[in-house]
């Protein structure tokens, strides 16, 4: 019960810091993080200010839940992708401008910055258009997320799935960025893009970008 409080504590936090972090306004977009039987959900409909710990639901893997607070209309896709990537423990969504604005324009994310590595691959894909809270959208999302960890979803938002919370919303801030930087470069035409070879270099520093251990390759050593 403790890491369950723990979970929801976490998410609320979350899901409140979303505005400031420029990926969400109102009660838009949503968050789910794995658990042992099924994934903690947030709730549909209700503001983000003043949510409590106990509004966040919990559904089983068939969708099931308990109580009154209904979860957010797109559980699905979030179920679906937990279930889908065992390496994946946080799903966050959100309908953050940019974002979304390139998913209204049906492009991938090509590789115009190295970040755009932080995905998984060489671009961030735009799921192909279903409506919101369907089995159909979960489908389409799993198609473009398919060896990613991030993906756009035509005329709605974006989806960021990491391993843990706290690196699920750093990258959808990343996601978020790359698309304001896509769209402005679009301004004066198409963009160049690093080379697949470039982009393969990148993929495998990511393997160890951030960490601390000294195994970890080009880590500088302190002098003794």
């Amino acid at each position: 019960m403790r890491d369950h409080l723990s979970t929801r504590i976490a998410m609320v936090e979350a899901l409140q810091s979303m505005a400031a972090l420029g990926l969400n306004k109102g009660t838009a977009g949503n968050i789910s993080v794995r658990g042992k039987e099924g994934f903690h959900i947030s709730p549909t409909g209700l503001p983000y200010a003043g949510m409590t710990p106990e509004q966040i639901v919990f559904m089983d893997w068939e969708g099931r839940y308990q109580g009154d607070i209904l979860p957010s209309s797109e559980w699905r896709f979030h179920r679906d992708i937990l279930l889908e990537r065992p390496e994946l423990n946080a799903v966050v969504h959100t309908h953050s401008i940019h974002a979304t604005a390139v998913s209204v324009l049906g492009h991938d994310i090509p590789a115009i910055h190295y970040m755009v590595a932080a995905a998984g691959g060489h671009n961030i894909r735009c799921a192909r258009y279903q409506t919101f809270g369907s089995a159909e959208l979960g489908q389409a999302v799993l198609v473009a997320m398919k060896d990613r960890r991030a993906c756009l979803m035509a005329h709605h938002g974006m989806i960021a799935a990491h391993a843990n919370l706290t690196q699920a919303m750093a990258l959808a801030v990343t996601v978020e960025e790359m698309a304001q930087l896509y769209l402005q470069v679009l301004a004066f035409g198409a963009p160049k893009r690093l080379s697949d070879d470039e982009m393969a270099r990148v993929l495998e520093k990511f393997r160890t970008y951030g960490q601390q251990a000294d195994s970890a390759p080009d880590t500088p050593h302190q002098a003794a």
